[in-house]
């Protein structure tokens, strides 16, 4: 199939800019693209009548238009995290056969939006459209570790400390420094928090922008956990995680520090 010459350099240039190149002289691009100075100049013209490219006027550098954040946000609305995720959820399942879950955060609470129910399951409390805590379960921790303390702020203003269980967190002190203990770590845990009996490991999921936007969870009883399994099950999970969150675009502009 032939290659459009004009075209492929126009794609070239834009990819000549990124989180550590924002603004590019015109000197610059001709040099990287190794073409003569007017054949550059016509190309970032024509990107920039479609406002793929703007010129900053007080230096005269070349930026990344607001068009590209145009397109770049129809994909991002046409991505459906639960098709994207249900095939990373059945192999994560197959291969630890355990139930995971799939959450989003919907007010002050988690919200089941999908599962794949191991055969070999003992625990069998969630369902698609239940709502949990997020004081108490490790899917509800990872979803607003993360968050700036400002909007973290806004979601504990008058929040209801719930106790499910006699290890219920029923306090805003014990739950930031839980939090705290999350971000340093990555994952959640929730041991016999929200359900007698059970323990649970939850870990974030980021979009393209670096924000968390969803939590994965498995569990298994409490009485089977030790430090051995605790770092299988985490292992597992930031596997399928980490490809979820590549899948929404994450990893590619955005880095976050563990």
């Amino acid at each position: 199939m032939p290659i459009i010459q004009s075209v492929d350099r126009a794609l070239h240039i834009l990819d000549l800019f990124d989180e550590y190149h924002k603004e590019l002289k015109l000197t610059e691009i001709t040099e990287r693209m190794n073409l003569h100075k007017s054949t550059v100049h016509s190309l970032l013209k024509t990107l920039q009548k479609h406002h793929y490219i703007e010129q900053n006027k007080e230096n005269g550098k070349y930026t990344l238009g607001m068009k590209l954040f145009e397109r770049g946000n129809y994909v991002i609305q046409s991505l459906d995290l639960r098709t994207i995720a249900r095939e990373h959820l059945m192999d994560l399942s197959k291969r630890t056969g355990r139930t995971v879950h799939l959450v989003i955060l919907d007010g002050k609470e988690g919200i089941y939006i999908d599962k794949v129910e191991s055969s070999n399951a003992t625990i069998l409390y969630s369902r698609i459209g239940r709502r949990v805590p997020i004081h108490s379960s490790g899917v509800g921790k990872a979803l607003v570790a993360f968050k700036e303390p400002a909007e973290l702020e806004k979601i504990l203003e008058a929040y209801e400390y719930t106790k499910q269980t006699r290890y219920t967190l029923t306090d805003k002190d014990s739950l930031l420094e839980e939090l705290k203990k999350v971000r340093e770590q990555g994952y959640a845990t929730d041991n016999e928090e929200n359900e007698p009996g059970v323990f649970c490991v939850g870990l974030p999921i980021r979009d393209h922008s670096g924000q968390v936007v969803a939590a994965i969870s498995s569990s298994t009883t409490a009485g089977h956990i030790t430090e051995e399994s605790l770092k299988n099950m985490v292992d597992d999970l930031k596997i399928t995680a980490n490809k979820l969150s590549e899948n929404l675009g994450f990893g590619f502009q955005t880095t976050v520090n563990e």
